[in-house]
């Protein structure tokens, strides 16, 4: 995911690696906080592959700084990345549909409209995975069954909100 945020941030502009963490920090922080020490190796992985170019210029305090700007077949890895499939773990599910979703201005209504259908579907299946648990199993103590009733409420107002979202997308 670190991938699809540095991509989608210089997409915006190009950026020094400072500049990259703090917007990153801004646009993705409620769910996602990559440090310097994962961000570096990161943009080391896309400009090997292209996806980004670095250049050296002087910043506006003077100092020579590297700039990472977006290539065109970064913008294609952008897209793919937005657009490849959700990982089946619960755990990663929100955050890492909450960083696609985060990234959705950048595609086409059609691909949007395509992302916002996965994790919809996704999201489904996960509620359904958490209401057959808490309906069949009566042993879960008091506490495993108020999480687990929280989460099926979670995925409910998350499926919601892509429904908007899919509404949404009817009046661009």
């Amino acid at each position: 995911m670190i991938e699809l945020m540095i991509l989608y941030t210089l997409y915006k502009n190009s950026m020094t690696m400072y500049a990259i963490h703090s917007s990153i920090h801004k646009t993705f922080g409620t769910y996602s906080k990559p440090s310097f020490g994962a961000i570096k190796p990161a943009l080391d992985r896309l400009k090997e592959e292209n996806s980004i170019e670095v250049r050296q210029k002087m910043s506006d305090g003077g100092k020579l700084s590297g700039f990472y700007t977006i290539t065109e077949k970064g913008k294609d890895k952008l897209k793919a990345l937005t657009l490849e499939p959700i990982s089946d773990n619960p755990l990663q599910f929100q955050s890492v549909a909450a960083i696609k979703i985060s990234c959705a201005t950048y595609l086409s209504p059609e691909s949007r409209k395509e992302l916002f259908n996965t994790i919809k579907n996704k999201a489904y299946e996960h509620k359904i995975y958490a209401e057959e648990i808490l309906k069949d199993d009566k042993k879960l103590d008091f506490y495993a069954r108020i999480i687990i009733d929280n989460t099926i409420m979670e995925y409910k107002n998350f499926i919601n909100l892509v429904e908007n979202f899919e509404k949404d997308l009817g009046k661009i």
